[in-house]
């Protein structure tokens, strides 16, 4: 069957392909269960859109495609729907675990994602004779007792370090603590009461770690009481030396205690969260307090929140609710917050460790906590109106949440700028509607050009979507600038490896980097490997092409940039990306110089220069990126 080559009649088969569509939709959801469940949403290329949860699907899934959305994103996620799919299940609040795993499992576009953290760390106390206490992250192992989550790394450090100080326990490796004859550095300072060499009986030893274990489960006050008995004991059986040495626990212990600022008798394990949205972005703020302690907090941001759109009935209730455009807006931002803030909890918690106490600075739905509280197999009690010390924890949980936010936003305005520098400096023209048509298969490619592949590829009418490619682009023109750069790394010639890092929505693009091994040259010979990795890069012959780059960096100078030159022109590529950057005078960062190969003069930048920052930050990436590449390898 040919394809038409009339536009108007190729556009009238997309409208009846999308009617048929749609058609299809509306009948599925006709006959939907008025049951609890979850819905996803796939558009043509089967990736997820959306996934939801509803006490009565047919009624959520039916506000999505009896209602005109307009031009907005729910409208334009709409247009784009193919096919759907639904799970009922047996209440809502296994909807809501559905939900979220399906989240967590199938990232879609439109929900709001936070990244799947499981490196928070725990402290380990293992079970052993002489129990080892030790630093650990992954798996929890039920043969050993673990304490945590704590925020990082370095709550964990340090509360080892008031556990050695305090109660003596070892923290050598098992295979050093069975080989030592004589007691270590720690033994020396009284860092360690030297099990390894029998210098503490094994039921002081155990004693010890209990007494630890019960300090770090919020009860250092029953800690202190009974070391006083026993230092008592021991004075009256006139064991002075141990007398003495408990006496020193005792100080050490009440010494740490005076100088927790932030500590409480009645609260154990609680987490503080509080949640800010602004500029299209958000963070969650998690502070920790465990035994009683406040450990620090840890912001968190989550991704799609610029995409996330309220489902139809809680846009509607907002709507309503509205007195005017500044209301409007504030009551949007807080709806926004809350479903962040559920977002966050759903699939922070699933499947994880959860505190018997949250303090939180909005309200969420009571029964996404019941459900949560249910799968951990413990009662959770929710906290919005704290006083006192609690109201002291939230203050301080807010108030990182906006200078963390603030920061997150100034970060990325300097990348803006930084990119619009390179730009100007470079005196580059952008493409905006040759942008829009070339796609990407990332996120920026889609963002700018969507609508543009949609039509093209997927049979959807022009009057479906109400985003304009050229409009996409256009807000942002700058993000869809795509900067490549190259390095090379070896050893002596051996295990040489090429990198290619990617830059593009004013960031670096983790997940597109790639590394080359370099094969069949002459060792040491550097303008042949980087021959080799351009060539298959950029060859058309290779099994998937990548997109040309806006720009080409080269970590070298003239030597490089004609090897790039040689390989740019056996392909058809235009020179004019090609960009070396050669070390200044005395190899000096900041003096760098940029390399042309399509004849310009050579480019010196001011070392104040934001555009030269954003060349440095790129090639220093390309080169970190390489050397840990070819050590891997030589390793």
């Amino acid at each position: 069957m040919s394809l038409p080559t009339d536009p108007d009649q190729q556009t009238t088969q997309q409208e009846q392909a999308r009617a048929q569509v749609w058609d299809r939709l509306l009948a599925e959801v006709a006959s939907l269960p008025a049951l609890p469940g979850v819905y996803r949403y796939f558009d043509a290329r089967g990736d997820v859109l959306y996934v939801g949860k509803a006490r009565d699907l047919k009624r959520r899934v039916s506000s999505y495609f009896h209602k005109n959305h307009g031009g907005s994103r729910i409208g334009y996620m709409v247009s784009r729907i193919e096919r759907m799919e639904t799970t009922v299940v047996r209440s809502e609040a296994e909807a809501l675990l559905l939900e979220n795993n399906l989240i967590k499992t199938l990232n879609p576009r439109y929900n709001i994602l936070f990244r799947d953290d499981k490196s928070y760390p725990y402290l380990k106390i293992s079970t052993q004779t002489f129990p080892r206490m030790s630093y650990y992250r992954g798996a929890v192992d039920r043969r050993h007792r673990y304490y945590g989550p704590y925020p990082n790394a370095w709550a964990v450090k340090e509360t080892i370090q008031l556990m050695q100080k305090v109660f003596l326990i070892r923290t050598c490796e098992d295979a050093v603590f069975k080989n030592r004859s004589r007691p270590c550095l720690l033994f020396q300072i009284k860092r360690c009461s030297g099990p390894c060499v029998d210098l503490i009986s094994k039921e002081d030893y155990a004693a010890s770690v209990g007494q630890a274990e019960r300090f770090l489960l919020g009860e250092p006050e029953a800690v202190l009481a009974d070391l006083q008995t026993r230092m008592m004991s021991h004075a009256e059986r006139m064991e002075y030396e141990k007398a003495g040495e408990i006496r020193d626990q005792i100080k050490s212990l009440s010494a740490v205690l005076h100088q927790q600022a932030v500590e409480t008798v009645m609260d154990k394990d609680v987490d503080v969260l509080a949640v800010k949205v602004q500029g299209g972005r958000a963070c969650v703020n998690l502070a920790m307090v465990r035994g009683g302690r406040h450990l620090g907090d840890r912001a968190h941001f989550p991704v799609h929140v610029q995409d996330h759109v309220l489902s139809p009935e809680d846009a509607a209730e907002v709507d309503a609710q509205g007195q005017g455009e500044a209301s409007n807006a504030d009551a949007l931002t807080q709806a926004t917050e809350v479903r962040v803030m559920e977002a966050f909890l759903a699939q922070h918690y699933i499947g994880g460790a959860m505190p018997a106490m949250l303090i939180l600075s909005h309200m969420v739905d009571p029964e996404l906590i019941d459900a949560l509280g249910e799968q951990g197999g413990r009662k959770v009690t929710v906290v919005y109106q704290p006083r006192e010390q609690r109201r002291a924890w939230l203050d301080m949980a807010i108030t990182g949440a906006t200078l963390s936010l603030a920061r997150l936003l100034s970060e990325e305005g300097s990348q803006q700028a930084r990119t619009r520098a390179l730009v100007e400096a470079l005196n580059l023209d952008l493409d905006l509607e040759g942008r829009s048509a070339g796609l990407s298969s990332d996120e920026a490619g889609e963002q700018a050009g969507e609508q543009a592949d949609d039509q093209a590829g997927q049979g959807e009418a022009a009057t479906d979507a109400p985003v304009d490619a050229k409009d996409a682009a256009t807000r942002d023109p700058l993000a869809s600038l795509r900067i490549e750069c190259f390095d090379i790394s070896h050893t002596a010639g051996e295990a040489t490896q090429a990198s290619c890092v990617v830059y593009e929505q004013h960031k670096m693009q983790s997940s597109q980097y790639r590394r080359y091994n370099i094969n069949d040259i002459t060792p040491g010979d550097d303008y042949a490997a980087m021959k080799q990795a351009l060539e298959r890069r950029y060859s058309a012959t290779g099994t998937k092409a990548a997109r040309v780059p806006d720009i080409v960096l080269i970590d070298g100078g003239k030597g490089q940039v004609s090897m790039a030159r040689e390989v740019f022109e056996a392909l058809g590529i235009p020179l004019s990306i090609i960009v070396g950057v050669e070390k200044g005078e005395g190899r000096k960062v900041g003096l760098e110089e940029l390399v042309f190969a399509d004849g310009r003069p050579k480019l010196q930048l001011s070392p104040s220069s934001a555009a030269l920052m954003l060349v440095a930050q790129i090639r220093d990436e390309a080169h970190r990126f390489a050397i840990t590449g070819m050590r891997a390898k030589r390793a």
